[in-house]
């Protein structure tokens, strides 16, 4: 659509925001990306997403679209012209939408015990973050993604989460790969993808972050 302006407020290690990326790169879209500097919130942030102040938050000229998959149905109902994310039948959508707020549910919280809580509650977050793993790798089964030759909704949902991978892996002392095989090829097939791979912020950086938080704070 000519004139549209899009603007997207993020925060680069972000898993969320990377889901956006990730949708509007599918989509082929043009947008500015503005940087937040977190856990200061700019002015624009508290204007645009005054309930929550999180990012991301899509500006679409000039009218904010808030919480990451929220963004992404929005994204794909407006440019349905395009690629779709969403399935077209209303049971295989609901269906995705299902897995992705399970993964919003199960995997975020398994994530945050990980990555934020101390040393002695990170087992109980690595059983939980492998219980909700596994149960995705049995849905995703032999297909190449989860919405079965094509990638879409759910895919863009977990891959927000796959860049941290490493991170989960480092700071609880496990392998995901030798857990969940299948899981782990799937995740290096989707970065395959240049609308995957130019979203996503470099492992190694995020799990560098991580850990100097985790020092700082004396979580370790």
């Amino acid at each position: 659509m000519a004139g549209e302006e899009l603007i997207l407020l993020n925060f680069w290690p972000s898993m969320f925001g990377a889901r956006v990326k990730i949708a509007l790169a599918e989509k082929g879209l043009r947008y500015e990306e503005k940087e937040e500097d977190l856990p200061y919130k700019s002015r624009l942030l508290r204007k645009m997403n005054p309930i929550y102040k999180k990012v991301p938050v899509l500006i679409h000229n000039g009218k904010p679209v808030c919480e990451s998959l929220i963004i992404v149905e929005y994204i794909d109902e407006v440019w349905s012209d395009r690629v779709p994310l969403l399935p077209s039948h209303p049971y295989e959508r609901a269906q995705a939408r299902f897995w992705a707020d399970y993964i919003d549910k199960k995997i975020y919280r398994a994530a945050n015990i990980i990555s934020w809580h101390s040393k002695y509650e990170v087992e109980e977050g690595k059983k939980e973050l492998m219980e909700a793993l596994k149960q995705l790798e049995g849905v995703l089964g032999d297909k190449a993604y989860f919405g079965g030759e094509v990638f879409g909704f759910v895919d863009i949902a977990l891959m927000g989460f796959y860049m941290c991978f490493h991170t989960y892996e480092t700071c609880a002392n496990f392998s995901i790969e030798v857990e969940c095989p299948k899981l782990m090829e799937w995740g290096k097939r989707c970065f395959k993808r240049e609308t995957v791979s130019k979203s996503l912020a470099g492992p190694n950086k995020i799990c560098d972050l991580v850990m100097s938080s985790r020092k700082k704070f004396g979580l370790d």
